[in-house]
Formats: C-alpha cells, structure tokens, sequence
C-alpha cells in the first residue's frame, strides 16, 4: 500500500490529510517524457497565425519547412508567455486561441461577436477551456471546427521536423537524456505499492505512433503487466480538456478522487486534481519561477524538480 503524509516539509506547499492512494494520473510531456521541445514551435505556429492568419495553403509541406526554420530563432513575449500559462491545456485550446487572437488583430476577416471573442481569449490565457456559458456564434464554431484540427496537424508536423522526429531517434539508442531523472524508478515505486498508473495526456493518443511511441520507445511498458496500465488523451477533432478525462477515467473506474495522485507539469491537470480533491505532485524545473507561482497559486500539494528527492518517497510512504 501507498500512504501520503506528510513527513517531509522540503516539497510540500499545501497540507494535506493523510491518505492511502490506489491510483495515479500521470501526464507525460514535460513530466516524465523529454522528447519534445514544444514551446519554440507552440510559440513560433501560433505566433505566424496571429501575425499573418491562415492564408490558402497554411498547412502545405513548404509552410512546415517555413516554420521549422523560424521556430526557436526569436523572443516572442506574448506567445512565450502563452506557453507556459497553457501547458497541459488541449492543443484544440491552444489552437483555438491563436485564431481568437486572429480574429482580434484583424488577419482573419470573419464578422465577430468581439466582445465574446475578448472574453474567450482571456479565459483561455487563464486557464479555462469551458465556454458553454457564453453565446454560440454558429459562423465562428464551425470555422474553428474546420481549422483547428488542421492547425494542430500542422504544429505536429513542425514539431516533428524541428526536433521530435530526430529525439524519438537517439531516445531509442539512449532513452535516459529524454526521460526526468528518477521517472522511471518512481512509477516502477508506485506499482510496486499497488498503486495502478495511468497516463493522461493533451496530445493525440494512437497505439504505435506519436506520444504512444514516444512513451514505449522510452521504456514506460502500457498494459496490465505494464508500469501503466493504459494511455489516455485527446484526438484531432474533439477538444477533450483534462479535467475531462481525468474525472471520466476516475467515474469508469469507479475510485474515489481523494486516493488519486495526480502528477503533473501543467496547470490544467493539477487544477483538475486540486477540484477533484486529490493529492497533486507538480514536477517542475528549479528555474521555472513563473510556472511554479502558478502551481503554488492553484494549490498544488508538492512541487519537486525531478523524482530523485528523497523527500518524495518520505511524503509518499510505501508500507
């Protein structure tokens, strides 16, 4: 069994009740996976929207080469900043608001409810993916429901040209540089307490392609025999936010929320645990101070920099 208490004040930022945890939802990027460098090229894609919109051929194999080459090469504040607020968020999310952001600079010409549109774009910057609240405008919902799956191919596939394609190869010769010091060993901790894993991620799940692969090719076997026992995550087409998933996987599984643990890098997961009464573990790099004000502000249990601190296994207590 698996006991949370606090025996180690190093990492804990918000107290918590000691409790036994059955059960862990683990993100991958940023959190246990390093293959993907993402915010240059979340960044950079998003950026070219908000500057030039989506002329005809946006998504064509030379606008990929384009991008590969300018993503990484300049400061961009405002979507640099996006980056980091948005990690964790739905890709469609983060699609969504660059053409929002669009719409307002004028590049895409659709009439538009500009004081919705302002209102959306703000909330997406803070975090919120659920707008169900607010006036439908048909015209808009189905152009971004045309255009944000391919925006999002088309980040994909800059994203494999600037460096996951050439990652996902040398974590195959060599996976320890692509994986957070200590992950492996401490999802292999879990299990071993009887705590059943599982991933749950923003980015689209297909056995033997894209994260699928990426998680295999790092050693992080899926299946009952698995350190995981399955991957969960969005598609294409259907924006599916975490707190969504998060809170399907625990009803279909029929687990009460306070023995989850829930691990993180973004705030979109770990504001989903704190709601759902979890315990959130935020794995966060020692310099990533406007991510980790962030983390702190939504309420997060513990904050470590990798899973090697022994402060870790004394707050998660294996009996």
């Amino acid at each position: 069994m698996l006991f949370a208490v606090e025996n180690n004040p190093t990492i804990i930022h918000k107290g918590f009740a000691p409790r036994q945890i059955t059960h862990a939802f683990h993100d991958i990027d940023g959190t246990h996976s390093l293959i993907r460098d993402w915010p240059p090229v979340m960044s950079g894609v998003l950026y070219d929207v908000i500057q030039h919109g989506l002329p005809d051929g946006y998504d064509s194999p030379e606008n990929v080469r384009r991008l590969v080459a300018f993503c990484g090469t300049q400061e961009l504040p405002e979507t640099d900043r996006f980056c980091v607020l948005s990690a964790g968020l739905s890709a469609l999310t983060q699609m969504e608001w660059a053409i929002r952001r669009a719409f307002e600079n004028g590049k895409i010409s659709l009439p538009i409810q500009r004081d919705i549109n302002s209102q959306i774009i703000r909330r997406i910057w803070d975090g919120d993916e659920h707008f169900q609240d607010l006036p439908a405008d048909p015209a808009i919902d189905a152009f971004l429901a045309e255009h944000t799956p391919r925006l999002f191919r088309l980040y994909e596939a800059v994203l494999n040209g600037f460096c996951r394609d050439r990652n996902l190869r040398s974590a195959a010769q060599n996976p320890d540089p692509f994986r957070v010091k200590g992950s492996i060993e401490f999802m292999r901790y879990l299990k071993e307490a009887g705590v059943r894993n599982y991933f749950v991620t923003g980015a689209v799940v297909e056995k033997g392609m894209g994260m699928y692969e990426e998680v295999e090719t790092l050693g992080y076997t899926i299946g009952p025999d698995g350190l995981a026992d399955a991957i969960y995550g969005s598609s294409w087409e259907k924006k599916l936010p975490k707190d969504v998933i998060m809170r399907q996987l625990a009803d279909t599984l029929g687990i009460t929320p306070s023995q989850i643990l829930v691990v993180g890098d973004g705030r979109s997961e770990i504001a989903a645990g704190v709601q759902m009464g979890a315990i959130t573990l935020s794995r966060l790099p020692a310099d990533a101070h406007t991510a980790r004000g962030i983390h702190e502000k939504l309420g997060t249990n513990m904050i470590v920099e990798d899973y090697t601190n022994p402060a870790l296994f004394e707050n998660l207590r294996r009996q």
